[in-house]
């Protein structure tokens, strides 16, 4: 089987996740002892575990066959959403939001992340069956769902993950197997929504539900406010300005220091340019688009639409995580709480990357086959 993998795709993740594995450690290890009283390793053996986790999950994915996918994914869509609502009543508070499950008082789920590769593997499978339908509501269904998703996740309130959830929703709508009339009709309808949703934030009621999100579109000139609401992207820019060309090296970084909050996760890159600089990190996003471009050419050269669906459907979702996660750390868009694909610390999108990585080298075991 392995003889069958896509090996550029294999050995660029492979050494991703190694570089994340490293770089969480280096940006964690002095919150967790400062900051929580833990040891220095805390995060990075959570994290080691959910990677651990993920790679056993992975061999059961490489074994199974992608035309089974229609047996489970409605299913996996009802859990999620079943979760989802469930969260909103029992779920942990974390900046906020409350979007976690506690497993155990160790570790957290956070079913949002889920509800974005299982919408994936729904998509591709109901579609391919179902291409070039021309019943509405048959046409609809996954996307009506898609919607309820999408306001459960706004509920917590997770602003981002709505937004980028939204986001792979409507760029797998415009790739999927249908009438361009259909397709043209809703698109009309999902701007219609949009343009309400906007005017809905303008209510008061409803800015007072998203406070702590609509302060996040403030991001233009951070450092005038570095005391406030600018504080972790003004330090970021510190962090990045610090690495230069070569970095201060392994470990050597200064804005880990409690500078910058809990900088192990979305704004891990700005640790990575302090201590690795400005090369190295160039060579990692190098790596990040490497995995891009191989699930592109896999998903292109699939014989047929449900592998295709999958492997551009993952291909949108590492692609927006990559854009929103650096443009929130570069402040050209507001901060979203985003993680950076393969690098930053987060149990449950660990799984689902790994598991998506996965897919789509089944996907192209399932090409050589033909």
């Amino acid at each position: 089987m392995l003889k069958k993998m896509d090996k550029c795709l294999l050995i660029c993740t492979f050494i991703l996740l190694v570089v994340g594995l490293v770089m969480i450690f280096s940006a964690s290890n002095v919150t967790s002892y400062m900051m929580y009283s833990k040891s220095p390793y805390y995060y990075f053996i959570k994290q080691f575990a959910f990677l651990v986790i993920s790679l056993l999950l992975s061999f059961f994915i490489l074994k199974f066959d992608t035309s089974k996918y229609h047996y489970i994914t409605f299913f996996l869509i009802v859990v999620i959403i079943s979760l989802l609502v469930i969260v909103l009543f029992n779920g942990k508070v974390s900046n906020q939001a409350k979007s976690w499950f506690s497993i155990f008082g160790i570790f957290t789920v956070q079913p949002s992340e889920f509800a974005k590769i299982f919408t994936i593997m729904w998509f591709s499978s109901y579609y391919s069956i179902n291409k070039n339908c021309l019943n509405l509501k048959k046409v609809l269904f996954p996307l009506i769902l898609s919607v309820a998703i999408a306001f459960l996740i706004a509920l917590q309130p997770d602003l981002g993950t709505t937004i980028l959830y939204c986001a792979l929703v409507f760029l797998m709508f415009l790739i999927l197997p249908i009438s361009k009339k259909i397709k043209r009709n809703s698109i009309i309808s999902i701007v219609a929504i949009i343009c309400v949703f906007l005017l809905l934030l303008l209510n008061n009621g409803v800015k007072l539900v998203f406070a702590r999100q609509i302060q996040r579109f403030n991001f233009l000139n951070p450092c005038e406010r570095i005391y406030s609401d600018g504080n972790q992207v003004c330090n970021g820019y510190i962090a990045i300005n610090n690495g230069g060309l070569f970095g201060k090296g392994l470990g050597n970084s200064t804005q880990k220091y409690l500078y910058l909050p809990e900088a192990y996760t979305d704004f891990i890159f700005a640790i990575i340019v302090e201590e690795l600089g400005l090369i190295v990190s160039i060579v990692l996003l190098i790596l990040m688009f490497l995995v891009l471009w191989r699930i592109f050419l896999i998903g292109k050269r699939c014989k047929n639409k449900r592998g295709s669906l999958l492997c551009f459907g993952v291909f949108f979702y590492i692609l927006l995580h990559i854009l929103i996660n650096l443009g929130g750390l570069l402040g050209l868009i507001p901060l979203t709480g985003v993680p950076l694909p393969f690098l930053s610390y987060g149990g449950s999108y660990l799984m689902c990357l790994v598991s998506s990585i996965a897919i789509v080298l089944r996907v192209d075991i399932e090409n050589k086959k033909v």
